[in-house]
Formats: C-alpha cells, structure tokens, sequence
C-alpha cells in the first residue's frame, strides 16, 4: 500500500463537489486486505475491508479541516486534524479520508489514502491517527 490522492478528488474540488473547508470530512480505517486505487477510487463505496473493532464505529469520525493559503509560497494547505477513538481493541493499516454527505456510500466522494506502513494494533487504549496535510504548489 501506498498513501495517496484519490484523482477523483482533483476533480470533486474543481467542479466545486468537495470543499474541505465546510464539508463534512471523515476519516475511515481499513485493513492491510485493502488494495488502494488511485485511478478507480471514487467513491467510499469503492472503498473494501473498514475495520470492525471495538470503539470504532463504521464509516469513521469526523474529522476537521484547517485550510491555509499562502501568497509568499504560492501554496495552499490542507490539514486533515488527528482523529481519536477511545477505548479501541483492533487492528487496522491505513485511513481513507472522504466526504460524507450523511447517506449512501455510492454518493460519499474520496479524498486520500493514508497508508501507516504497517498493521497498527492497540488494545484497550486510545487509536489515533496524525494530522495529514495535502500540500497544492503553484
């Protein structure tokens, strides 16, 4: 696995279907079965084998999003802010950010993969995922 930006949402941001900035941003974990697709990923329902563990509700949490500009750069930053499940006994291998429109999968557009490198497993304790940022150069 590899962590990466679905190309969909390229698209989803420039036709104005996704705005990180006031959508609502969730954040769903998946195990090391899945096999990310840049290309043909588009929507959570594309998404195969979330997690079921102890503390972690399908279909993930919320997750905020602090979008910053900066002219003497010439960048802009997208900062998906850590996600906290307390009380979780499981294991999963990556987080897959999207947007939720509160329904169907099929309608849910995709954002990011975050691939931990390995299988992370926490018993009984507290299961975090880091601040992830998405970088834009002009």
């Amino acid at each position: 696995m590899a962590s990466l930006i679905y190309n969909s949402f390229w698209n989803d941001l420039g036709k104005g279907n996704v705005n990180p900035d006031t959508d609502t941003i969730k954040v769903m974990l998946v195990t090391n079965a899945y096999t990310e697709n840049k290309d043909s990923h588009s929507k959570r329902s594309d998404i195969t084998n979330e997690i079921t563990a102890t503390g972690y509700t399908a279909g993930g949490a919320t997750c905020s999003v602090v979008v910053a500009t900066d002219n003497a750069t010439d960048r802009t930053t997208y900062t998906f802010q850590s996600v906290n499940w307390p009380g979780f006994s499981g294991t999963s291998a990556g987080a897959v950010y999207y947007k939720s429109r509160g329904g169907a999968s099929s309608a849910d557009e995709l954002i990011a993969f975050d691939d931990f490198g390995t299988d992370v497993t926490i018993t009984s304790a507290t299961m975090v995922v880091a601040d992830s940022v998405i970088t834009v150069q002009n």
